[in-house]
């Protein structure tokens, strides 16, 4: 139920988002950028954060706003201990984690009378993401390290890029889930 509303919440987000764009005159262009950043994925069932790969290309949808394809990549190795025939015996797992999915993205520009170098932006992703766990030889523990989590992918943000060319940027994006900084590259 919490995921049903939590999605319910950014659908609405960005079906609000998507109408301030289409009803707006013009078209202020933000896309052919692809983005490449890296850093700290905060995925709950991990309980600590780890470092993130993504990277996306936005295509202008309306004034304002752009949606992008993206895929991430994180990867990390587990230290825990189990008990067998009363020992603690210390077991490794690994995990890759990789988010597929779409990001949509509201600038803010305009309304804050930003100078052409800098960005401002509020958005949404949603999407799947996949996991792969390989474990150690002689761990026949609990495997589950899931925890009846879903595959659903949401993450919303807040950022800002700043062009020191005319077609490249660097930028800072704060989220929910995954907060990167990196290269932005403008085909415009």
């Amino acid at each position: 139920m919490k995921t049903c509303k939590g999605v319910l919440k950014l659908v609405t987000v960005a079906a609000a988002m998507a109408a301030t764009a289409l009803t707006a005159t013009g078209q202020e262009k933000y896309g052919k950028t692809l983005n490449l950043g890296i850093g700290v994925g905060y995925f709950n069932y991990i309980g600590r954060p780890v470092p993130f790969f993504s990277a996306n290309y936005e295509f202008d949808v309306a004034r304002q706003f752009t949606l992008a394809p993206f895929v991430g990549f994180a990867s990390y190795r587990s230290n825990n201990y189990w008990k067998n025939n009363g020992q603690n015996n210390r077991y490794y797992y690994h995990e890759s984690v990789v988010p597929l999915g779409v990001k949509g993205t509201y600038y803010f520009d305009r309304i804050l009378g930003a100078n052409a170098n800098w960005d401002f932006y509020l958005a949404a992703s949603a999407g799947i993401a996949i996991h792969n766990v390989t474990w150690d030889d002689g761990y026949y523990g609990d495997k589950d390290v899931y925890r009846g989590r879903s595959p659903l992918y949401l993450d919303l943000h807040i950022g800002t890029e700043y062009h020191f060319a005319k077609r490249a940027g660097i930028f800072a994006d704060l989220s929910t889930g995954v907060s990167t900084v990196g290269l932005a590259i403008h085909g415009r």
